[in-house]
């Protein structure tokens, strides 16, 4: 019988006090992604969105050396379908869509997530792993930790998004820096410059995300997750479009529970109770 690790030991998934905690396991290997553990983030991410006992979702890292750097090139990827006889090696297009329904599947999973989801950085986060940093909604970092963007390392383009989030996030010059030159950016600089909220001790980040996450999951939910929605849309769209969007989502968010709620214990002068609907 085979010793590899199962996907379940090398992505640890817990519900505590409505947070979801999903931690990389595979600190011997950079806590870099197999295409397994990729899709199992993706599934549980999706779950979220429907499960009522999550209420927040933390993505964090085995060991104090690395968050994530990037994908696993040794584990392989898709076995692709078979190729008609004589067809090339290379198909215009697979190149493509494995970049799509991979690296990019999962930024998206993240960004659509409907909880708030808070990247706890516990060391180097490189290429794919920044992407996924990139993603999460907030972000709390080790004061060892790095943001690296080393594609151009290796000669290559940036995949998962950071030429998509990183000038929305520190402006178009300080994204071409990052992207072009590949340096390490240390915990405080990247606070400095936006792309992360919070720098605390290594020794610290567990309880600073844990505070942050269950704070988040005592909130009302269904308005934080709009608001995670308008905010995203603000990137992309103008202002009349956002406006009217706004407008509509104010409307829906009226009608929750938590919106009666809030409104409930301001007149009664109590503690708000949000049940998360």
């Amino acid at each position: 019988m085979s010793d590899a690790p199962t996907v379940d030991e090398e992505l640890l998934a817990k519900i505590e006090h409505q947070v979801l905690w999903l931690t990389l396991n595979r600190p011997d290997a950079g806590n870099a992604i197999t295409p397994a553990v990729r899709n199992r983030i993706i599934d549980h991410l999706e779950d979220a969105n429907t499960n009522y006992d999550v209420r927040a979702v933390v993505l964090t890292a085995a060991g104090e050396k690395h968050f994530c750097t990037g994908a696993d090139l040794r584990a392989g990827g898709v076995v692709p379908p078979p190729k008609p006889e004589g067809a090339p090696e290379r198909i215009s297009g697979d190149g493509a869509r494995m970049i799509r329904t991979g690296i990019q599947r999962l930024i998206g999973s993240i960004l659509d997530c409907e909880k708030p989801v808070i990247a706890a950085v516990n060391g180097t986060a490189a290429g794919g792993g920044v992407a996924m940093v990139l993603a999460c909604d907030l972000v709390i970092a080790a004061e060892h930790a790095r943001l690296i963007q080393v594609f151009v390392r290796r000669g290559l383009i940036p995949d998962g998004g950071p030429t998509y989030l990183l000038p929305r996030n520190v402006g178009l010059q300080k994204a071409k820096e990052l992207v072009f030159f590949g340096d390490d950016l240390p915990a405080a600089e990247a606070e400095r410059i936006g792309l992360v909220n919070r720098v605390v001790p290594g020794g610290e980040l567990e309880t600073a995300a844990r505070e942050w996450a269950e704070r988040l999951a005592q909130g009302p939910t269904k308005t934080i997750g709009y608001a995670k929605r308008l905010l995203n849309r603000s990137l992309d769209v103008d202002r009349a479009t956002l406006f009217e969007e706004e407008a509509m989502i104010v409307e829906l968010v009226t009608g929750t529970a938590d919106s009666a709620e809030g409104v409930a214990s301001f007149r009664e002068r109590r503690p708000t109770e949000f049940k998360g609907y």
